[in-house]
């Protein structure tokens, strides 16, 4: 998928700091206007955080919504 096919423009990409992830890999993003945010430092709950974040968000907000 290029990202000038998408109806809206990706802005950020937050990403752990693994070291798989290469330099080149955020010039390039950088390049594309895309701004990389990194995670925090040692934070290994944050995923169990994020998912129930967006667990509630999914519950409270799309679960009462009606789509036609």
């Amino acid at each position: 998928m290029e990202l000038e096919d998408a109806s809206c423009r990706v802005r950020y990409l937050i990403r752990d700091r693994d070291g798989k992830f290469p330099v080149l890999m955020d010039e390039i993003l950088a390049e594309a206007g895309i701004r990389t945010v990194l995670t925090g430092i040692r934070m290994p709950r944050m995923n169990a955080v994020m998912e129930r974040w967006v667990q509630s968000c999914r519950r409270e907000l799309l679960d009462r919504c009606l789509l036609e």
